[in-house]
This record gives structure tokens, sequence and C-alpha cells, in this order.
């Protein structure tokens, strides 16, 4: 995570234009010297310090950097008063983070803080600024450093605060110590920042605490319905829990929302419904996902596929799937699972065909099986020559050789 660098600059602009307040502020009470060597009240400002500085601002506010740089060079930063010295570096600080020169904005805030020149408020918000831009420059160490000391002081801190400290922490994969910053920025609002939330979440999912992940990432779909994300890690963090229940419920709402485009997710549905025994539903939208051409049909989810059907005693949708699959598959094993299912449709020609294609193209997980049912199909036909010569070879392995034995004494009986 890193930060918003538009976010910083706007801080140092709004130090500006402040800073163009009390310059003029301190001119209408101070006026002029009465004498050279007069110095002015501690918080007011020469009259040719102040007018060299509004000039300067001016500059700065029309982006004329470079401008503004030359005007202040023409102050002896070792003559001017702390109060002055304050303002002064505190326009160095702002230009030189407008050119993110941040090493040379660090060493012109810190001399602001040294001056003496500045309040205790602003102190505190100078070194908030400093810490700020540690972690634009993603020194999260030196940052969350910063931040920590600062806090002992601030008063009231505001959820920002923390969440730019858990950012720091989480930069360094410092989990434990990023959790309670991003629950004290999580708590400290009503309506807290989706960043805030979604950190605090993925700190939570780090830790491994699920159920403490559930009611903020709740809030998060409850508030930003349509980002897709969150319904998804919602559903994610209820799976990890095994309440499939609850991860089919949330993924069939962001399915409804028109959420779901892309096919991992329709299958991670199918999968969802498969684990609630909706063999049919599971069916039904991967067979969608892949005619609207978000699912290809490789074998891997063809084979799924055929699995959901046959569950839901699909068999006749079952058929082209293993058809498909067995075409894509470098072994016979999904020809074969097509002969069975056709054997359990009492198709038993086309239960043959399959096995035969099963037993041509090898590799599989049990042949002798197979064997046995390609004879079981041609006995079905009444092919009894046929079949008995497919026993007899399924009989040599010792798992299916009392089976086939009972049928070649079947078979002899019907042929004498």
């Amino acid at each position: 995570m890193t930060m918003n660098a538009k976010t910083f600059l706007k801080g140092a602009v709004v130090l500006t234009l402040s800073s163009l307040l009390m310059v003029q502020g301190a001119l209408a009470q101070g006026g002029s010297r009465a004498a050279k060597d007069d110095a002015p009240p501690p918080n007011q400002i020469d009259q040719r310090t102040g007018e060299i500085m509004t000039k300067a601002i001016d500059a700065l506010n029309a982006d004329k950097s470079a401008e503004a740089r030359t005007i202040l060079s023409e102050l002896k930063l070792d003559k001017l008063s702390p109060y002055e010295r304050s303002r002064v570096e505190q326009m160095f600080f702002s230009l030189d983070v407008q050119e993110e020169k941040y090493d040379s904005a660090r060493t012109h805030m810190e001399a602001a803080l040294a001056s003496g020149g500045m309040t205790d408020q602003e102190i505190s918000t100078g070194r908030y600024q400093l810490a700020q831009l540690w972690m634009q420059q993603e020194k999260w160490k030196e940052g969350a450093a910063a931040l920590e000391e600062w806090l002992k002081t601030a008063v009231n801190p505001n959820g920002s605060v923390y969440y730019l400290l858990s950012v720091a922490y989480y930069s360094m994969d410092n989990f434990d110590a990023a959790l309670p910053n991003a629950r004290k920025a999580v708590d400290s609002s009503e309506t807290p920042q989706e960043g805030w939330l979604s950190l605090l979440s993925a700190l939570l999912m780090q830790k491994e605490d699920y159920k403490g992940a559930i009611p903020v990432i709740q809030r998060l779909v409850n508030t930003y319905p349509a980002k897709k994300q969150y319904w998804m890690q919602l559903a994610s963090v209820y799976a990890a829990l095994e309440d499939y229940k609850n991860a089919l419920v949330v993924t069939q709402m962001a399915n409804h929302a028109g959420l779901l485009t892309e096919g991992a997710e329709m299958q991670r549905l199918a999968d969802l419904m498969m684990a609630e025994n909706m063999p049919y539903s599971a069916g039904e939208v991967v067979s969608k996902a892949i005619a609207d051409k978000k699912i290809t049909p490789d074998l891997k989810t063809l084979d799924s596929l055929a699995n959901y059907w046959i569950a839901a005693q699909e068999f006749r949708k079952a058929l082209p799937v293993l058809e498909q699959a067995g075409a894509l598959a470098d072994n016979g094993n999904n020809f074969f699972r097509l002969g069975e299912v056709n054997a359990q449709l009492s198709e038993w020609a086309a239960s043959e065909a399959a096995i035969r294609k099963a037993l041509d193209k090898g590799g599989l997980r049990d042949q002798a099986y197979a064997q046995f049912m390609l004879g079981y199909a041609l006995y079905n036909q009444e092919k009894y020559k046929d079949a008995k010569e497919w026993f007899e070879r399924a009989s040599s392995a010792q798992s299916q050789r009392n089976n086939a034995r009972a049928y070649m004494q079947l078979i002899d009986s019907k042929l004498n």
C-alpha cells in the first residue's frame, strides 16, 4: 500500500495559504520598523520581510515555484526573527514538497521546528507532516517511529492517523502492530473510509481471524454493493470457516446482481452448489457459462460438468460432455465412463462402442474392469461368443475373475 502523493501535496498547499494569512495579519498589526535595528514583536513580521514573503506566496499559488524561490532568496535566514524564520522555512517546505524534493523538504521543516517561532499546535502539525513525508517516501520504519512519537502528545488524533500508522506497519509485514491501529481507525468513525475497512479486513484474514473479518467485510458489502471483490472476499471467508451454505448464498447474491463475469467465479459458484448437494444447479451454471463463452470447455471443466450431471442422475445430459472429454483426453477413461453411463441407460450398442474406444486409447485406471464391462455390453446384445472372449480376458485379473467366470458359465449354458 502506498500513500497518495496528491493528498499529501494538498496539505502542503493548505499550509502555504495559512502562512499567507499569518503574514498579512502580522503586517497589519506590526507596521514598519521605527528604526533600522528595531526587532519586530515576537509574533509579527518586519514590513520588508512580509512584503517579500507575500510576493513569494503569490508566485507559489500561481504555480511559479522557481520565481517564489528567487524571491525568498532575497532574505537572509540568519537575520530573521524566530517567528519569521519559521514562516519562511515552512514556505520552502511547501515548495520542496510540490517539487517532490522530500529530503530538502524535511530539512526545512526541521529548521522551522527548531526556530523557536512556532506555537505548540504548529509544532504538533509540523511533526505530523514530517511523519507523512517519511510515508510518502515509503520509509515505513522512520514514518511509524515519527507517528508513534507524535501520538504521545497529540490531542484527539483522528482515524486517518491510525490508518496511516497501520499502513506503515502493514508495509513492514508487522501485522501484529498494524492490526490494532487499523481497528482504532475504523472504530474512530461511524462511517469509516473504505480503505480503513479494507485494510482491517485484510489484516484479520492475514491473522486467519475469519470470524472477526466477517462483520468488517459485511460493512464493505453493504456500503459498496457494486464492488465484486467484497462479495468474493465474504464468500471466501465463509468457505474458510467451512460454512459453505453462507458462502453459496453470498456468491449467488453476487451472481444475481450481475457481478460474476469471470469463468473462475462461475466455476466457484458451481463447486459451492455441489458442496451443498445441488448438482443439477451446478450443471446449469457451468453449461450456461460455456454457452456464454465465460468458461472454456477444457478437459477439467468437462470432467466436472459430467460429474454434476451424473450426480443429478441426468445421464443423457452427461453423454455429450463425456464424448467431448474423451476426445480431448490422452487416455481412455472418459470414453469408459461414457460406456458406463450408456450401460446405465441400457444403451448397449452405444456402451460397446464407447468402451472399445476406451480400450483402443488405453491408459485406463482398471483395464480388467473395462474388459468385463465390454463383455457385459456384448452379452446384453446376445453377442455371446464375443462376450465370452472379453470375459475370458477380464478373468485373468483377480478382481474380475469370479464375476467373469460366472458369465462365462452362463454363456456356455445358453450356447449348449
